[in-house]
């Protein structure tokens, strides 16, 4: 047994060490471990594993190797899973209202998990969008030594020779709606656009949180780009385990490596990337854990500063397996570093900084998916915060593949998704039309939703390029087109979205970063003492007790005061 691990100064000593825990003793000797293993430090090993989407079947087979790699190196892996609720199901009906609160539940399970048994350190394997968040929140909160490690993206789809992805799917039913295209090749994409295991295949939510695990120093290098199908992520796997080892060693923890910098890092990629507005909920969300301040508007800050360099779906041609194919997110992230965008010196789960993880990556200019810091898509990066009158606390819009960044129309208002997506069904919009989906912010979704249905529906029409879409919402990080989400304050707490009426005149302008109203302040203000506040559907359930609980999109629409409140800390209990 190795002397590395005093198991005087581990959590696991609660259950584990002196006469009085040989009852919790006998718990472990039930389950066949011996008195060597009981004396090893013990680390969760949690999946968001399930059978409810191709983005979490293959979690189970990695997570036995993340085991593997912790038991070779002298820890004692427990695993577990937790729940997660995948949007491409849950997309389109109030099935997604339970998507962005499934991230805390993610969080506050792993959480309890860990400080109910005492584990030492952790390891997470996530497949979809918000369990990538949800895993890393946990990290930091807990702050035991950790390592994160995706579970890699789907396999792209082949139809009529072309790549395609989930999201053509869904455009597509906007095309059959309209006539452009037949219930033979509608049936023949769906057959085919999801052809194996793994996380959708563009720069959306998962992909877009994948990259952010990387260059917020939290997973190892090139573990988010293989795809879900192929052996080498079992590598990457046991490697996480051994890492996870290493660092209890150097007793090195999350919030060791999760600094403003290495937030401002994680920022950096998703503009570079074109990723997903979702994150600029998350990265705020990770930094409550941490207690560091660092809100919608700070990311987007750094948005507007950095290069849009990575050619990827939505906005652009590729998937994220030929982002990996063609050098992975250390490509990217060390030209960025060349450029001087992102800070070398933070540090990172192999216990090096990231500089020094770069040190021998080089940019191959021959492959097209990515661009040198020097030779950029666009100058500024693929999504960009706004703040006016309509949205005082800001939003944000994703301009990756946008021809035009100024939007001038009067307001159509809906109060709900499901009144918007009929609406649009029935081509009961036209040109020049701001949609408003107003009501479905974190408190009076509840629960935030993702607008996909109604923009790809939008798309599917053709005038994705012809109106333009607001809401205290979110959108998915397929969404396309001049789409504006996270308005805040929200409309169910009086914000300027509830005071829109049909007709008003709005302009969204992308390139100076605001989003207005043509109205008086005094016209405000009478509305305002008119206003009547909505009534909600949900008054019981998980659903009313994260509305009682969330705060504004602004701070990542977080349900806790984090780590800028904690008097204690688990890892050091």
């Amino acid at each position: 047994m190795s002397s590395s691990f005093d198991k005087s100064k581990l959590p696991s000593r609660h259950t584990t060490v002196g006469p009085e825990r040989a009852p919790h003793r006998s718990f472990y000797y039930a389950m066949d471990l011996t008195r060597e293993d009981v004396a090893r430090p013990f680390v969760g090993v949690v999946s968001t594993w399930n059978e409810a989407a191709p983005c979490n079947i293959s979690l189970m087979r990695q997570t036995q190797s993340v085991k593997k790699g912790v038991y070779d190196h002298m820890g004692l892996p427990r695993e577990f899973c937790t729940i997660t609720v995948t949007d491409g199901l849950a997309m389109g009906h109030e099935g997604m209202k339970s998507s962005l609160i499934s991230r805390e539940v993610i969080a506050d399970s792993t959480e309890l998990t860990v400080r109910g048994h005492c584990y030492d350190a952790l390891v997470g394997v996530a497949g979809c969008d918000k369990s990538l968040p949800g895993l890393m929140m946990a990290m930091c909160r807990l702050n035991v030594p950790s390592v994160f490690i995706y579970g890699g993206s789907i396999l792209p789809g082949k139809f009529k020779g072309k790549d395609v992805t989930v999201v053509d799917v869904y455009e597509a039913v906007g095309m059959h709606e309209n006539g452009k295209m037949s219930d033979e090749d509608l049936l023949e994409l769906e057959l085919a656009a999801c052809p194996s295991a793994g996380a959708c295949g563009g720069q959306f939510t998962a992909n877009t949180m994948a990259c952010v695990s990387e260059a917020i120093g939290l997973a190892l290098p090139y573990s988010s780009g293989t795809p879900a199908p192929y052996e080498e992520r079992d590598k990457f796997a046991y490697e996480s385990g051994k890492v996870v080892m290493n660092l209890l060693k150097k007793k090195l923890r999350p919030r060791d490596i999760v600094t403003l910098d290495s937030l401002k890092n994680a920022a950096v990629i998703v503009a570079a990337t074109g990723g997903s507005t979702n994150a600029a909920l998350h990265l705020p969300a990770i930094a409550n854990e941490c207690g560091i301040k660092f809100d919608l508007m700070d990311v987007a800050e750094i948005f507007k500063k950095t290069p849009y360099l990575a050619d990827l779906k939505p906005g652009g041609k590729y998937v994220a397996k030929d982002m990996f194919e063609a050098g992975g997110v250390p490509m990217l992230l060390k030209t960025l570093l060349d450029g001087g965008f992102i800070n070398g010196n933070c540090m990172t789960v192999t216990g090096k900084t990231m500089a020094e993880n770069l040190k021998d990556v080089k940019f191959d200019k021959k492959q097209d998916v990515m661009r040198p810091h020097d030779n950029p898509i666009t100058p500024t990066g693929g999504v960009v915060g706004l703040k006016g009158n309509l949205a005082p606390e800001g939003a944000i819009v994703k301009v990756a593949g946008m021809k035009k960044l100024r939007f001038e129309g009067v307001a159509k208002c809906f109060d709900s998704e499901e009144e918007a997506f009929k609406a649009v069904k029935s081509k009961n919009y036209k040109e020049g039309d701001v949609i408003i989906i107003r009501y479905e912010g974190p408190k009076g979704g509840p629960g935030m939703r993702e607008m996909l249905s109604t923009t790809a529906a939008i798309y599917g029409q053709g005038m994705g390029e012809k109106v333009a879409l607001i809401t205290d919402g979110r959108f998915s990080g397929a969404t396309r087109g001049f789409c504006v989400g996270h308005a805040g304050p929200e409309a169910f707490v009086g914000g300027p979205l509830a005071l829109l009426e049909d007709g008003d005149k709005i302009i969204i302008d992308a390139e100076k970063g605001t989003i207005d109203v043509d109205l008086d302040d005094q016209t405000f203000k009478t509305r305002k003492g008119k206003w009547k506040p909505k009534e909600s559907n949900f008054n019981s359930g998980t659903l009313w007790k994260f509305s009682q609980t969330v705060g504004s999109a602004k701070n990542g629409a977080v349900t806790h005061p984090g780590g800028s409140k904690e008097k204690s800390c688990y890892a050091d209990i």
